[in-house]
């Protein structure tokens, strides 16, 4: 479709994916059901301190049992295309070796179910649910992780790959290695940068090897990846404000996209960190983790805005947010211009190919429903603004081509267990009732009629 038509209409093109997202430990629940073995997260948010009101992902949605009413739901709902995750411990319950064949049968039938209704799955395979045995033998910081992980994708892959033809590898390796190993917030709750840094490095070369092998397993399949990049701005035009600018672009963006495209690490990143940091890199892994993909995932919920600050841990520089501006229950900025510069610069920046929204939404405070309704007018703006901007970048050629919601339903939000709510779906974790949002119902007009309107 021409750029000059997309104005006329107000619509995107007509191939436009439109899909929900969801991840597995968020929503299916039944931790302890049909083979599944202990993960990273169920040892985490049972620990006690590590979440909300000690909140847990034992039942979540329970959409391991009520999983045709959600392929239902997506079905009223209109939309196309639905991502999920497939839980590593419900496939490989230790890891890797002994295979759980109830697993895969769960994902058979979820994957048959969505492509009866006319929707196409679009399957991650790791969303941070790491199996608890392979945590023991170190984890993410161990390098034989990738090769389990290989294993992994090949067990899925074989089995779902005449279907599946949609395949992103990882879910936001930012959050598996620095959220998780340095900052803390997220399982195993580390807080060493070496242990970030080298996590990040094995999550880079699981990636890298599994690529081939899902080729390999579902010919004719789409293989991608996909980042929580930061929008990053300067806080002013201070030299000092713009340099901390950089760095932190450096450790957030630049550190993942520069050895996934054939860059290996950036040389200023490399020379901050220093020899005694920065990861041990052996003979071809660059080349492995290159492997081309056929399109970038993109999560963007919030841009930062980059002060210079000496006392800020080895980037010198903090996110001081934007004054005025609004902000969502997770304090998170919202600016919808910075998800059209993030489209545009990682467009010009790198051969990503098409691009994908993978995620994008927000958690606000909701009412609980009232005559079956859920009045979220702060979330239908926020769709709004980020759904005109993600138009506007495909109005000036960036290779945008689908958009996923996060997400289909309210669910467990990992360290903040019940308390913030991102759905389109209400979900009454009481009785698994769901009720569809007025934000729900917004965008369903919007997939429908392929056009935002007011």
């Amino acid at each position: 479709m021409a750029h000059d038509e997309l104005r006329g209409n107000g619509r995107f093109p007509a191939d436009f994916v439109w899909g929900a997202a969801t991840a597995a430990y968020q929503i299916e629940g039944a931790a302890s059901e049909g083979g599944r073995g202990e993960s990273i997260w169920d040892h985490f948010s049972h620990t006690p301190g590590k979440t909300v009101n000690g909140d847990t992902g034992d039942v979540a949605c329970d959409h391991y049992h009520r999983w045709p009413e959600d392929v239902a739901l997506l079905r009223e709902l209109g939309f196309k295309a639905y991502r999920f995750s497939i839980a590593w411990p419900r496939i490989l319950p230790d890891g890797r070796g002994r295979l759980n064949p109830r697993g895969l049968v769960f994902y058979d039938r979820l994957v048959d179910a969505l492509l009866d209704a006319g929707i196409t799955p679009w399957v991650t395979l790791y969303h941070w649910d790491l199996p608890r045995a392979l945590e023991e033998l170190g984890g993410w910081r161990n390098r034989a992780t990738a090769d389990a992980f290989t294993e992994y994708a090949d067990e899925v892959t074989r089995r779902l790959g005449d279907r599946v033809k949609n395949w992103i590898t990882l879910n936001e390796p930012w959050c598996s290695s620095f959220l998780s190993h340095w900052i803390g917030e997220h399982a195993p709750g580390h807080h060493d940068l070496k242990e970030a840094l080298d996590a990040n490095h094995v999550l880079l070369l699981a990636h890298g090897q599994a690529v081939p092998v899902i080729r390999r397993n579902s010919p004719r399949a789409r293989v991608g990846i996909t980042l929580n990049l930061a929008q990053v701005y300067p806080a002013s035009e201070s030299p000092a404000d713009r340099a901390a600018a950089v760095r932190y672009a450096g450790y957030f963006n630049r550190w993942f996209m520069d050895p996934l495209y054939g860059r290996g690490y950036p040389e200023d990143m490399l020379a901050l960190y220093g020899p005694d940091l920065a990861p041990r890199a052996e003979a071809n892994d660059f080349k492995t983790i290159a492997a081309p993909t056929d399109f970038l995932g993109l999560n963007y919920y919030s841009p930062t805005f980059i002060a210079d600050d000496p006392k800020s841990g080895p980037f010198r520089a903090r996110d001081v947010g934007l004054a005025g501006a609004e902000r969502t229950e997770m304090g998170w900025v919202v600016y919808p211009r910075g998800l059209y510069d993030l489209l545009v610069d990682v467009s010009r920046a790198y051969p990503t190919g098409p691009l994908y929204i993978t995620e994008n939404g927000a958690a606000y405070p909701d009412p609980e429903p009232v005559n079956g309704r859920v009045a979220d007018p702060s979330r239908l703006a926020y769709y709004q603004g980020h759904l005109a901007e993600a138009q506007r970048a495909v109005q000036n050629g960036v290779p945008l081509k689908g958009y996923f919601a996060w997400s289909l339903l309210d669910n467990f939000e990992w360290a903040f267990g019940y308390s913030r709510r991102f759905g389109l779906t209400y979900v009454d974790f009481a009785t698994q009732q769901r009720t569809v949002k007025d934000s729900g119902r917004w965008l369903s007009k919007v997939v429908r009629g392929n056009r935002v309107e007011g």
